[in-house]
């Protein structure tokens, strides 16, 4: 995803690093498509975040293991679904279909979304929703297309994931529309009317993944939610909002509605009652990330956390940051084994 002002341009990032890990004898490869948020996109044509979500989710595959991972992340920032599709699942599907591919995991919808909320800013007159109901389509389509191309492809793949989105600029899309409701005459709250499209989308996205045999990494759940029960309903927030396997969509979408009072603007991630983390960069888009940056090309490192700092599978940066925490998410999803 990328902001507003930058959504009509695009740019290849791709990188390839391997965490190698001392005494390995193994190498597997973790293949990341996607658009900025897989990238680590953070505002340089030339560089990333090192430690973005595939990454952070191979370093957890590689402690389990004990075995070097290669994260190739293909990835194209500024991307709606269809591009993403198209020139990186499946003009360069090679990358996973190498015998070392052991998980395959893509995100791609964000700039659909974000494109069409920054067309809808900008109306005036009478509100058409058509730019939001067509990035829920292709949105929908497109992961589906993507999940039934990695089915074919990815054939050593032993975990394929999907991550769904979360929503940058919750608290700044608290105002209301220029535009008026052709039914109503009323200006619009563009939050309001925004959530019950991404909670559609979310929706759409984990049960795709339920029908084709992938697992969804509920970024939304873990960038919206509280870790602790805000509203005394006995549960975590972060817990009350997740995606659940066999509600229906109308459902799923009336809870996460019914409990907007709960959700919090990705800056301000309470890890508990008293502490909060910035989840998100200047840019109220992309993700904060841990440690330094790489250049869009290749590489090796060792791994930045011990075996002995990685408890219970999280290792003590886990939801300090974005990428941190999405990446934990992804790695819950890991295959014990090789």
């Amino acid at each position: 995803m990328v902001s507003g002002t930058a959504a009509a341009s695009t740019i290849n990032q791709n990188t390839s690093w391997t965490i190698n890990r001392s005494g390995a004898t193994s190498t597997y490869r973790v293949v990341a498509y996607g658009d900025s948020i897989f990238a680590g996109y953070n505002g340089s044509l030339f560089s990333v975040a090192r430690r973005a979500s595939p990454y952070v989710s191979g370093e957890y595959l590689g402690n389990a293991w004990n075995a070097n991972i290669e994260v190739v992340r293909r990835t194209k920032s500024g991307a709606k679904a269809d591009d993403i599709y198209n020139n990186k699942i499946i003009s360069e599907k090679s990358y996973m279909q190498a015998s070392n591919v052991r998980a395959v995991v893509f995100e791609m919808c964000g700039n659909d979304y974000l494109q069409a909320r920054s067309a809808f800013k900008d109306q005036t007159g009478t509100c058409s929703y058509a730019g939001l109901d067509t990035a829920l389509a292709n949105c929908s389509s497109y992961t589906e297309k993507a999940m039934q191309a990695i089915n074919t492809y990815a054939t050593t793949a032993k975990a394929k994931i999907v991550m769904n989105i979360y929503y940058p600029g919750y608290n700044a899309d608290n105002v209301q529309t220029s535009c008026k409701d052709a039914s109503t005459g009323a200006s619009v709250n563009r939050r309001d009317k925004f959530l019950p499209y991404l909670a559609k989308s979310n929706w759409r996205t984990c049960n795709l993944a339920a029908t084709y045999g992938f697992k969804c990494a509920d970024a939304f759940a873990e960038s919206m939610g509280s870790d602790y029960d805000s509203n005394g309903d006995g549960q975590n927030d972060v817990d009350a909002i997740r995606w659940r396997a066999g509600e229906s969509e109308a459902d799923y979408v009336a809870r996460i509605v019914s409990l907007k009072s709960t959700l919090r603007d990705s800056n301000t991630k309470y890890v508990n009652a008293s502490t909060s983390y910035d989840y998100l960069q200047s840019d109220d888009t992309h993700q904060t990330y841990y440690l330094s940056t790489i250049g869009t090309g290749s590489g090796s490192a060792a791994p930045d956390f011990t075996s002995a700092q990685i408890v219970g599978g999280k290792n003590p940066q886990w939801n300090r940051s974005g990428h941190e925490r999405t990446g934990w998410s992804i790695s819950t999803y890991n295959p014990a084994t090789p």
